[in-house]
């Protein structure tokens, strides 16, 4: 039997996927100015960060992170959605338009990759980091015998002051064994979605570099820019939501 289309005139939500070392607390700015828009809108914790870091286990990696974003799209019965991935999420969320694409037709109105990582079939996460970051990951899971790896400090994301230390409180470490985890997927299902990328640029994380560059050299994508650093959610939460709601307003 094959799969059911979303009716289009289905109400459209946000969901917001957060990043490495975060959780969804790190929306908490943003979360108030999409709902007081009027839009339905969810952030899930992904499994062993945030407030479900004692769930750490040597067993997870990206499957489970792509069914805790399936998980809250089934049990909320959202419809149809616009699924924002920041970061280290850009994989998440790939893997969750993969699969519903095949099994949702019509259930993704837009995919938002916010300063993220934008994989080909079969890239890890790691595939485009120059080696020497890839080392240092590396060695900095060895402590926890391979299990995470801890955040760097916040200011490497553009965040002072209050902001910094609000980040570096709630960071937690990140499992490790997705770091090096391909992922499969058909780019053609995924690429059939509308596609924007947010480009953080006021500092550019290096790690961002390569997805920064494919964006802008293929067809298919909208590229937005942000004068602010990485972490948006925190540092400039009014001008991100803007941006949000307007991708929302023109999926809907």
């Amino acid at each position: 039997m094959s799969p059911s289309p979303v009716p289009t005139h289905a109400a459209t939500a946000i969901v917001l996927v957060h990043g490495s070392w975060h959780g969804a607390w790190c929306w908490r700015r943003v979360l108030p100015l999409l709902r007081g828009a009027g839009v339905d809108t969810h952030a899930v914790t992904l499994t062993g960060v945030g407030e479900r870091a004692h769930l750490m286990s040597p067993d997870i990696n990206l499957q489970t992170h792509i069914q805790d974003v399936i998980g809250l799209i089934e049990a909320e019965e959202l419809q149809r959605l616009v699924l924002v991935g920041h970061s280290y999420a850009g994989m998440v969320i790939t893997g969750v338009a993969d699969r519903l694409q095949r099994e949702r037709p019509g259930a993704l109105a837009h995919l938002v990759y916010l300063d993220a990582a934008v994989p080909y079939p079969g890239d890890s996460w790691s595939s485009h980091h120059s080696a020497e970051t890839k080392q240092a990951r590396i060695d900095a899971s060895k402590p926890s015998g391979g299990l995470s790896f801890p955040p760097p400090d916040a200011s490497v994301f553009g965040l002072e002051g209050a902001d910094r230390d609000w980040v570096n409180r709630r960071q937690t470490p990140q499992p490790f064994r997705l770091y090096q985890q391909p992922l499969d997927f058909d780019g053609e299902r995924v690429a059939a979605v509308p596609r924007s990328f947010i480009d953080c640029t006021s500092p550019a994380l290096p790690t961002i570099a390569p997805a920064r560059v494919r964006v802008r050299a293929e067809p298919g994508w909208k590229v937005l820019e942000m004068a602010t650093g990485h972490d948006p959610m925190v540092s400039d939460p009014a001008g991100l939501a803007g941006l949000l709601l307007g991708i929302h307003r023109a999926s809907i």
